[in-house]
């Protein structure tokens, strides 16, 4: 689906000193980025910003980078930033594609990594540009820290059921939680917070899908 562009995105995002212009210039360096040597979540496909917005006021002794392809998508993550009244000091963003994470970010960089409500790519020979695949998973090996964690929520399940298998055919990575229903899965909807899409398709009752995968042991 091609996006409508919006012109004044891209002088919106220029004029945004939270949004990082050049990502590989700071490979290795994200601490000084934020000045700190706290943690480093990234969430991959953030769309309006609502959920690591809301990550990034809870947690202030974490960092956050949202990462998103389009301009005109990124825009509306910054706005929402822009308008909070006490906008969090610990969030960054990013214009890039996902697929050059690892010119990003350095080996043992990221702690954690969310897929919130990823775009299923359903035909099957689009199978590797699912953020799930084995192909993506393999660059997440290459930037998480050795306790570093993977968290996916959807609410397309052929997607997940895709997601979970190559989870079980992969020799780096496994599960280590899963649900099919996790508004009804107390454990792990704990402290859950809800995207847009989340709160649009659980209104619906539709069954929102979640895992969370780290490395073998």
């Amino acid at each position: 689906m091609r996006l409508r562009n919006i012109p004044r995105a891209e002088g919106v995002l220029n004029d945004c000193k939270e949004v990082v212009k050049n990502g590989t210039d700071f490979k290795g360096n994200w601490q000084n980025v934020f000045n700190n040597t706290n943690p480093i979540h990234i969430e991959i496909g953030m769309g309006k910003g609502k959920f690591l917005l809301s990550l990034a006021q809870c947690n202030p002794d974490i960092n956050y980078i949202g990462i998103e392809r389009y301009s005109s998508v990124l825009l509306r993550a910054v706005e929402k930033f822009q308008e909070t009244e006490t906008a969090p000091s610990n969030i960054r963003f990013i214009c890039m594609d996902a697929a050059d994470i690892a010119e990003v970010f350095a080996p043992d960089e990221v702690s954690r990594i969310y897929l919130n409500f990823s775009d299923p790519w359903p035909k099957a020979r689009h199978a590797r540009r699912r953020l799930t695949s084995a192909e993506f998973f393999a660059q997440y090996d290459r930037i998480l820290t050795q306790d570093g964690t993977v968290e996916f929520k959807t609410d397309n399940r052929p997607l997940f059921d895709f997601s979970v298998e190559q989870l079980k055919e992969s020799s780096t990575f496994e599960l280590a939680a899963c649900t099919y229903d996790l508004h009804n899965t107390p454990d792990m909807n704990q402290g859950n917070i809800m995207t847009e899409y989340e709160e649009k398709f659980s209104s619906m009752g539709d069954p929102i899908c979640k895992l969370i995968a780290h490395r073998k042991s």
